[in-house]
């Protein structure tokens, strides 16, 4: 698997927070008091454990919402967290059973998959939860199988037209009013996993994917760490460097002629490489383009001061120069990479 393992963690451990969501059934798959099923977490330390290929992101996300009734089947699940454009590899029901359940002999089951905002403390009291119909498509019986005590329903083709566009979601939700979900007194127990094995799109790789520091600082995540950075910022504020001393890139004039080049090299003489001086903050923020090494390096350095360096201010992005020059008695023009500095950050 090419998942990067602390991105990975960090979604294992979503999981975990979003353990013990509500649900509703005509018939529910299971009741309490029955044997509890392997808990979200536990199934992706499973993949952990034993990875498997082809995918950058694996989630996996616990039903807000379950009803089957027949051949009609009715899940609900918090999507909020679609923020940036993903290729879709595979996605899949898991269904927990305590015994076997009868399914039809012929015919398909038809499934309706809803967005369902997991409630904040003031909702959670509300009768009435507001979701929005996100696809109604059907699965034959061929694409229903049996793994590790679960059933399994294949459900890549319906979802990954809102992972390729994240922002359809919030348009749709401002264009249509949301069905109402009336939740019951004492809902019944269930675990209904959907999984999510998704890739980064080619416009994410080429800008580095979510880092570290965006998933640090998004979602639950930063309700997390909210406390710690108001301590940090009281306490610390006076140790803040000035910000036209941080990090930036300032003119470096390179002469040829200076360096014993200027025989050979025809043409530029001299130009503007640039470079990047001035102090990193800790902790760095985005606008630095830190890696995740670096990140984590400042958030050292802002807890334990005297035990790691600061990161380096250092080129994050560079271009090209074109250069005319004398090669064995030859004339060449050529584009020689990094000669030039666009942007500076955090290393």
């Amino acid at each position: 698997m090419h998942a990067h393992c602390l991105p990975f963690l960090l979604h294992a451990w979503c999981a975990l927070f979003q353990a013990g969501a509500v649900t509703v059934g005509t018939a529910p798959l299971r009741t309490r008091g029955q044997p509890s099923s392997p808990s979200p977490l536990a199934y992706m330390l499973s993949l952990y454990r034993n990875p498997l290929p082809g995918a950058d992101i694996i989630r996996s996300l616990q039903a807000q919402d379950v009803e089957v009734d027949g051949q009609n089947w009715t899940f609900a699940f918090d999507f909020s967290f679609l923020s940036q454009e993903e290729d879709l590899a595979w996605a899949e029901l898991r269904l927990q059973l305590p015994s076997p359940m009868d399914l039809p002999t012929e015919g398909s089951l038809a499934i309706e998959i809803f967005h369902q905002p997991k409630p904040d403390a003031e909702q959670a009291s509300a009768s009435c939860l507001e979701r929005f119909q996100m696809d109604l498509f059907t699965v034959t019986l061929s694409q229903v199988t049996f793994s590790l005590g679960s059933m399994v329903l294949e459900v890549t083709r319906p979802l990954s037209k809102w992972l390729k566009c994240p922002g359809a979601l919030e348009k749709q939700m401002s264009r249509v009013a949301g069905e109402c979900w009336q939740q019951p007194p004492t809902p019944p127990a269930t675990d209904v996993l959907l999984m999510l094995y998704s890739n980064l799109s080619q416009k994410q790789r080429r800008l580095g994917g979510s880092t570290l520091l965006w998933e640090a600082e998004s979602s639950w995540r930063a309700q997390e760490g909210q406390l710690s950075r108001e301590w940090g910022k009281r306490h610390r504020r006076h140790h803040l460097p000035d910000r036209s001393q941080l990090c930036r890139k300032v003119k470096f004039q390179v002469d040829f002629n200076l360096i014993g080049w200027g025989s050979w090299i025809i043409y530029p003489k001299q130009y503007n490489a640039y470079r990047c001086e001035g102090e990193c903050p800790n902790p760095v923020g985005e606008e630095f383009h830190p890696t995740n090494h670096a990140y984590i390096q400042s958030l050292l350095k802002h807890y334990q001061p005297h035990r790691v360096p600061s990161p380096c201010c250092a080129p994050v992005k560079t271009k090209p120069l074109s250069m005319l020059y004398v090669d064995n008695g030859r004339v060449l023009l050529d584009h020689h990479k990094d000669m030039i500095v666009e942007e500076c950050g955090c290393l």
